[in-house]
């Protein structure tokens, strides 16, 4: 069997799972369940402070609430970021054949991934904490990428993603001290998702595959600011205002330089394990990434 067919086999596969075993939140997640006075929302060692001498000058309830605030963002966030996928997918379903395998997969991940921005919603509201809103950039950069550049690169930009907020989604679900909502949301995502990630990383594959110097450093760079952009969008200072805090600049300063070093420890092993795959790191690549994200490839 060629590549290609194997590919569409493959696909065909995982369009008649999403038909036939649809994960549909309002069932799958336990909203009636209640934290604990000690449940956390995020695992302890993914909170932003924890770990900075700082951390422990919050009382317990104080270093419950920054978790509890900063998954409240994390799901923002990807709420976000996905509503920016589907613009894209639903621009791109237009330059396809409706019964292509391609136009019927993407049918599926759109319907999924409007499941999983209601499912963020919901989990929001259980939560009962209000995310802090993109900003002016945020939302010009993201726009610019599903408006101008080429699919392969706004693929590129999902992908990059979906692979960062996997590696979240296992952390949040196997952790036996986080809130039961968190880790049934955690599960669902991670079971779609990896049906996203399988289906983009192939398809990326045609543009990827013996890249050159210029290109794969293009995408390495791409996939680089893709991160740094949600990495953004996660520690607040708004955050440290709300716990109460003497002096929330020079907490928020803290929490923010402490948690660099955390992302590129807990979040990023699966993308750079993508971005190898297509040489991305050579002598111009890998000084920004160090640069940029704190993290040695």
């Amino acid at each position: 069997m060629k590549k290609s067919e194997n590919f569409e086999a493959n696909v065909e596969r995982m369009i008649q799972i999403s038909k036939e075993k649809p994960l549909l939140p309002e069932t799958f997640i336990p909203w009636a369940d209640e934290p604990g006075p000690d449940t956390f929302f995020i695992p302890e060692k993914l909170v932003s402070l924890q770990g900075h001498e700082l951390w422990s000058t919050l009382t317990k309830d104080q270093q419950i609430e920054l978790g509890r605030l900063e998954v409240v963002q994390v799901m923002y966030s990807y709420a976000w970021s996905e509503t920016l996928a589907c613009y894209f997918f639903n621009r791109h379903l237009l330059t396809l054949n409706p019964d292509s395998v391609e136009y019927r997969f993407l049918i599926r991940e759109i319907t999924e991934e409007f499941r999983h921005q209601e499912m963020f919603g919901m989990a929001i509201r259980k939560l009962d904490r209000i995310p802090i809103m993109p900003n002016r950039a945020h939302k010009f950069f993201g726009n610019f990428t599903v408006k101008r550049l080429p699919p392969s690169m706004v693929f590129m930009s999902v992908l990059s993603v979906e692979l960062m907020a996997d590696i979240y989604a296992k952390h949040i679900r196997k952790d036996e001290n986080v809130f039961s909502v968190m880790r049934k949301s955690s599960e669902l995502h991670h079971i779609e998702e990896g049906r996203h990630i399988f289906y983009t990383e192939a398809w990326l594959e045609k543009f990827t595959q013996g890249a050159g110097f210029i290109k794969a450093s293009a995408y390495s760079i791409l996939v680089l600011l893709n991160i740094y952009f949600m990495r953004t969008l996660y520690v607040k200072k708004e955050f440290f205002v709300r716990l109460g805090v003497s002096d929330p600049d020079k907490y928020f300063k803290a929490a923010l330089e402490n948690y660099n070093g955390k992302f590129s420890q807990y979040a990023l092993k699966a993308t750079i394990e993508f971005v190898n795959t297509f040489n991305g790191f050579n002598w111009f690549t890998k000084p920004l990434w160090n640069w940029i994200l704190k993290v040695k490839v």
